[in-house]
C-alpha cells in the first residue's frame, strides 16, 4: 500500500477528553491534528491553518458548531466538514447536511465512523488537487 500523505484535520469540541481520544484515533489514520475548543477558535484556525478537513461538535460555548459550519462554508467552501454530536436530532442532521457538511456522526462514535470520515476527506482533497493541476 502506498504511503498516504498526512491529512491536516481540525477537531473542534469543548471536551478535552473527547479531543484527546479523537486525536489518538486520527493520528493512527496518518492525520496531523489541530484542536479548537469552540466554533470561534475553529473559524480562526480554518483561516490561519487551512486544514484538509474539520470535525465540528454542535453544542459548544462562544460559537456553536452550526454557526461555525455556516461561516466555514463561506470562507472555505471546499473544506470538508464532519459534524460530531450527541445532540443529533433528525432536524439538526438535515440542517447540517443542507449547509454542506459531508457527514454527521453521533457520539459516542466508532473507530469505523472516524476512518470513513477521514477517507471521505482524503477523496475530497484528492479531487481538489486534481482540479488544481
Amino acid at each position: 500500500m502506498e504511503e498516504q500523505e498526512k491529512l491536516r484535520v481540525l477537531i473542534t469540541d469543548d471536551s478535552r477528553l473527547l479531543r484527546k481520544k479523537l486525536r489518538e484515533e486520527l493520528e493512527k489514520l496518518n492525520c496531523e491534528v489541530i484542536e479548537a475548543v469552540n466554533g470561534k477558535e475553529a473559524i480562526t484556525l480554518v483561516l490561519e491553518q487551512e486544514p484538509d478537513g474539520v470535525i465540528l461538535d454542535i453544542v459548544m460555548p462562544v460559537v456553536g458548531g452550526i454557526e461555525a459550519l455556516e461561516f466555514i462554508r463561506e470562507v472555505a467552501p471546499d473544506v470538508p466538514v464532519v459534524m460530531l454530536s450527541s445532540m443529533g436530532t433528525p432536524q439538526k442532521l438535515m440542517q447540517c447536511l443542507k449547509m454542506g457538511a459531508i457527514d454527521f456522526i453521533h457520539k459516542p462514535y466508532t473507530k469505523e465512523q472516524i476512518a470513513h470520515a477521514v477517507g471521505s476527506m482524503r477523496k475530497i482533497k484528492a479531487k481538489r488537487l486534481e482540479k488544481e493541476e
